[in-house]
């Protein structure tokens, strides 16, 4: 994706709302509207949104895993599969 390419004045979004919908729905990538010569948002399609939210949702968890680990909140994995088992067998 050539970024450069995808950044436009907010009157040529104005003025080619449909065909920016259209293109964005075949996968152009984002394209970053400018206001007043600076950068004020990004506009992007839904697919890639949603795929951009799941990865960030990812994120958050290894980061939230890497922070256990650093504290020391683990538990050996055999542990708990026997605690878990054990949870099991007494219903």
């Amino acid at each position: 994706m050539e970024l450069l390419r995808q950044i436009k004045p907010i009157s040529y979004l104005k003025a080619h709302a449909a065909e920016i919908i259209r293109d964005m729905a075949k996968g152009t990538g984002p394209l970053v509207v400018t206001q007043n010569g600076e950068a004020r948002v990004v506009i992007q399609d839904v697919a890639s949104y949603q795929q951009d939210q799941e990865t960030m949702a990812m994120l958050k968890i290894l980061a939230l895993g890497n922070r256990q680990i650093e504290e020391g909140r683990v538990q050996p994995a055999v542990d708990v599969f026997n605690r878990l088992r054990e949870k099991r067998g007494s219903r």
